[in-house]
């Protein structure tokens, strides 16, 4: 059975809005829907890291994505049952990137659930003004969408997103629901020398888009014995300028001045320090790096570490691979941790 068609229908609205407000962004001398304006200014002004360029591209791929046909394409693979009682699923949303908790809120409600959502500090502004815009276009989602700033009570079941630390606070408090409970996640990419350059360039997106603050961004890159970082250096060169926000820079400065005084070997080219390093997770400015000998013991090492990867950028076949360029592009069944929340949901 299929899921309910206004729903998916407000969606859509929902998309071609998004894509005409961005179109209209990006073109000069054309005037822009005021209110989106003025929402994305304030949450610019909320949270730092949330430049225009960043909520633009965010919107931007909801845009592409809440299409008609991407939409029933995604939904097709699953089965819905009408006759069920709606869940009231409580989503606790993280903040690191802008709107990081639309695809669980979208799956809840396509589910025929209800949302009852406690957004994050720093990403407040956004999911609110887009709920809005949804229930006029469906009136009937004004009774399945709740806002919350306190305790979450009176919920069937929970998806939650934070930390390690705040994992275990959560398996606490949500433990005895059904739940999803996501912890830290890092992208890898792994390199052989032979890339082209249009493919390293590609790379910075994965690397600098929203600062390196989201799981898919690569924080981390495994390159073989002997690799020429000349040329990484040179494609990335195109990112320049991110120095110049200055939250970023301060972060590149601290990190940067903590490495040479504890006398770590790094590799920098003034706005990036590249640094060799065991760990998945680097600092904002920072991307750390490892060697490997052969391509079956990193794959090995690979899977050794699957629970802490969120995607893997390669040219070389691997399982779930993603192209250069492409980690902050994610599909609708492209889900975090690759946990199936739809299908979750469903069986609630």
């Amino acid at each position: 059975m299929a899921p309910d068609t206004n729903t998916i229908d407000a969606f859509v609205k929902l998309g071609k809005y998004l894509t005409d407000f961005c179109d209209k962004c990006y073109s000069e001398n054309t005037e822009v829907d005021s209110e989106l304006k003025q929402t994305v200014e304030q949450a610019r002004h909320h949270n730092g890291w949330f430049t225009e360029d960043n909520i633009l591209f965010s919107l931007q791929q909801w845009g592409d994505l809440l299409t008609e046909e991407n939409l029933n394409e995604w939904l097709s693979n699953y089965n819905f049952n009408k006759e069920d009682e709606p869940k009231t699923v409580g989503i606790v949303m993280a903040g690191n990137i802008p709107l990081v908790g639309f695809h669980d809120f979208l799956c809840v409600l396509l589910s025929g659930n209800k949302v009852l959502a406690k957004l994050s500090s720093n990403d407040k502004v956004l999911l609110p003004y887009l709920s809005k815009y949804l229930i006029q276009q469906e009136p009937s989602l004004a009774n399945r969408i709740e806002f919350i700033d306190g305790k979450m009570e009176n919920f069937d079941a929970v998806i939650a997103t934070g930390s390690n630390n705040t994992s275990r606070y959560f398996e606490y408090y949500f433990g005895n629901k059904p739940n999803i409970i996501r912890k830290n996640r890092n992208s890898v990419a792994v390199l052989t020398g032979n890339e082209a350059e249009k493919e390293l360039k590609a790379l910075g997106e994965d690397i600098f888009r929203y600062y390196g603050l989201g799981c898919r961004n690569v924080s981390k890159i495994y390159v073989p014995k002997d690799y020429d970082f000349d040329a990484l250096f040179k494609a990335l060169y195109d990112y320049k300028d991110i120095i110049h926000q200055h939250k970023y820079a301060n972060n590149y400065d601290y990190n940067k001045a903590v490495y040479l005084m504890s006398e770590f070997k790094i590799l920098d080219n003034g706005f990036l320090v590249l640094k060799e390093d065991e760990a998945l997770t680097s600092p904002i400015s920072a991307l750390f790096y490892s060697y490997y000998d052969d391509e079956s013991s990193l794959r090995e090492k690979l899977e050794e570490l699957d629970e802490q990867i969120q995607c893997i950028v390669s040219s070389r076949t691997l399982e779930n691979e993603v192209k250069f360029g492409e980690t902050q592009k994610p599909s609708l069944k492209d889900y975090a941790d690759g946990i199936d929340t739809m299908e979750f949901l469903l069986k609630l």
